[in-house]
């Protein structure tokens, strides 16, 4: 029987579940439908800086159809067509627009982008991915207005709380750009989701631990957390193949337990959209796993109940206020 302290909206898992909440909310499946409408990132045209963060090749997460098409209505048409067969259950296909910074650019073309998206067939809402700097006020105000009728969700990329991390990899802000972005998109009723790389260059236990309470002060709905993955023709990978060493990476328990670590000491009112990533073999030099993605969370599951532990367990909400 799970022990009586774990909260109940858990339900079969010891942390909480985006996709459960989803489906509470919707009676079924929430699909994300990946869309690049071709924006760019401040770090890669010069605004920031060039060559964009270290660790960064899109190519790695990019489903085929995306680079096979141009027209944002024909990925959403191969991408509803593969994924209604695979995932029968969705009552919800939202566009993701995921690629690079997808609120960086001139608002018109922005808004023309979303809009397209959603004058298609069978999408309900967007999903926007971006960088916390390049989140204007204006841009918020659209979205919180399209959320009033629309599935809207906005994903920052956090990736580390730690400022001497983030300069190391070449991310072209601090956390303190996560904060302001956050604050401002949840003070318009926005749900924000922040994604997380663990085992950055640089990155120490206890500052990727410390994330766990920084974020947990922040209005923050959700969180995506990713594993290290050295990806072909970026920075990072350039750097490993010099010197392995400079770049350490964590092995599947490591990574497990990492986890559960930063887990135990999360809000457990963040939900958890996903545990790990998996990228391409044509694409990644390093690590080299045994095990594929939709074994993590059981694994991560299994853990926390050896633990007898849970998301939460360590958090103390007074000293985040």
């Amino acid at each position: 029987m799970p022990d009586l302290l774990i909260p109940p909206q858990f339900g079969r898992r010891r942390y909480l579940s985006w996709n459960d909440l989803q489906q509470k909310k919707y009676g079924g499946r929430v699909q994300k439908v990946s869309v690049s409408a071709g924006f760019n990132c401040p770090n890669r045209d010069g605004s920031k800086g060039i060559g964009g963060c270290t660790f960064c090749n899109n190519a790695g997460f990019t489903p085929s159809y995306l680079r096979d098409h141009s027209e944002i209505t024909a990925q959403l048409e191969t991408g509803l067509n593969f994924l209604a067969q695979r995932y029968p259950e969705t009552t919800h296909f939202v566009a993701y627009f995921q690629a690079y910074s997808n609120t960086y650019g001139e608002f018109e073309r922005l808004r023309t982008a979303y809009e397209t998206a959603l004058a298609y067939p069978r999408i309900d809402g967007l999903v926007i991915g971006t960088r916390p700097d390049c989140v204007s006020d204006e841009v918020l105000d659209y979205l919180a207005e399209l959320a009033q009728t629309r599935i809207v969700e906005l994903e920052l990329g956090i990736e580390s709380c730690d400022d001497t991390t983030l300069e190391r990899v070449n991310r072209g802000h601090d956390f303190a750009a996560t904060i302001d972005a956050i604050q401002r998109a949840a003070a318009r009723g926005l749900p924000v989701t922040g994604h997380l790389i663990f085992g950055l260059p640089g990155e120490s236990r206890e500052s990727m631990l410390t994330g766990a309470e920084k974020l947990s002060a922040l209005p923050l709905s959700s969180l995506k957390f990713h594993q290290l993955q050295i990806i072909k023709g970026t920075q990072l990978a350039n750097e490993w193949r010099r010197d392995p060493a400079s770049v350490p990476l964590l092995s599947v328990n490591e990574y497990l337990n990492l986890l559960a670590d930063f887990l135990e000491r999360l809000s457990p009112d963040i939900a958890i959209q996903r545990v790990g990533s998996e990228v391409p073999p044509s694409h990644k030099l390093a690590p080299e796993w045994s095990i594929r993605l939709s074994e993590l969370a059981p694994r991560l599951d299994t853990l926390l109940s050896v633990r007898n532990s849970w998301q939460g367990r360590l958090y103390k909400a007074e000293q985040n206020r």
